[in-house]
């Protein structure tokens, strides 16, 4: 094909700006739409678990944060932790995150257009984005978990299952732990990341739409800590969040991150998920192999897959859900090696 890019990449979060800085390193001509202007917020916990910070490092980024020691279980007086073997997290607030993401980015050369991408034509040999004279090889849809481009193009199907949906907020207080702490609750979970001297981010996984106070008032321990007046941001949500992409590749277009498949929070991975399926889905363009990323993808996601799917189904599950935590503090070694295993 004569003029147009390699990738159009539709989305400018962290799997669409990770797959714009694996692409310019593979030789690449990228192009990232997105119509918001950075840095872009979002409800998330904000754990980078040690492979998200490895794949940072080695896309030569330094992300400002606060080091992350492992993953703790309360509930009531009851709790198990679990050091990370491969060298600690981070805790990172989305906006510094994407603001580096961003910034490598541009000093990459990779422009990133302010467009919104909901539509494309294809044909054999690219897909043209209408009104816009751009052209591409392929189309890298990355336009988060309410994929409109995963809509538009048949690839969504119906998630089964009750549906949950994240709340988050930050305290101005000190972190009382170097771990991400996860409360449970009879319906939800509220994760605590520790962000900075002085911070917090608090998550809440829920199955119930209600306001964010009045969730967290289901966790006294926290609400003693988490004063009102220390609240320094507005509540952001998310949801629901389990979606389902019946493919992956689809003629010339290939998803990545959210927009790829979503199964829970729970396990804190969206990060580490997006920059693996960034890099996979570059190397397969890069061999001219573009059929094997989805092979590719459901290799390098299927242990977390496996995993976050049994908890969720645990969870849900009346009779088992109270049993989580009780089960995990009998059994320490088993819980680090689970930790472990999705890190």
């Amino acid at each position: 094909m004569s003029g147009g890019h390699d990738l159009l990449i539709a989305g400018g979060g962290p799997a669409g700006l990770a797959t714009a800085l694996y692409a310019a390193r593979a030789g690449l001509d990228a192009v990232v739409a997105e119509p918001r202007q950075a840095p872009v917020d979002k409800a998330c916990g904000e754990g980078l678990m040690p492979c998200a910070v490895h794949a940072l490092t080695a896309l030569g980024l330094q992300v400002a944060g606060h080091p992350i020691a492992g993953i703790r279980y309360v509930q009531g007086p009851r709790q198990v932790q679990a050091s990370f073997k491969q060298g600690p997290g981070l805790g990172v607030r989305r906006t510094n995150l994407h603001s580096a993401l961003h910034r490598a980015v541009v000093e990459a050369g990779v422009p990133v257009l302010p467009l919104r991408v909901e539509e494309v034509r294809q044909d054999t040999t690219g897909i043209t984005l209408p009104g816009t004279g751009l052209r591409a090889r392929w189309l890298v849809a990355a336009d988060g978990l309410h994929s409109p481009l995963r809509r538009s193009l048949g690839l969504a199907t119906q998630p089964c299952g009750t549906p949950r949906y994240g709340l988050r907020r930050h305290y101005a207080v000190q972190p009382w732990s170097p771990y991400v702490e996860v409360h449970w609750g009879r319906h939800m979970e509220a994760y605590v990341t520790p962000l900075g001297p002085q911070l917090v981010g608090v998550a809440l996984l829920t199955t119930h739409r209600a306001p964010f106070d009045t969730q967290l008032e289901h966790f006294p321990a926290l609400t003693a800590r988490l004063r009102a007046e220390t609240a320094v941001t507005v509540v952001r949500g998310a949801g629901p969040l389990r979606q389902k992409a019946r493919a992956r590749f689809e003629g010339r277009v290939l998803l990545v991150g959210d927009a790829a498949g979503y199964i829970d929070a729970l396990t804190g991975e969206g990060i580490s998920l997006a920059l693996t399926g960034a890099e996979a889905l570059v190397n397969n363009l890069r061999r001219g192999t573009p059929g094997r990323y989805e092979a590719d993808w459901k290799r390098a996601t299927r242990r977390h897959r496996l995993l976050t799917e049994l908890l969720i189904r645990a969870r849900q599950q009346p009779v088992l859900a109270p049993r989580i935590v009780p089960t995990a503090e009998r059994m320490p070694r088993a819980f680090a090696a689970a930790v472990n295993a999705l890190i």
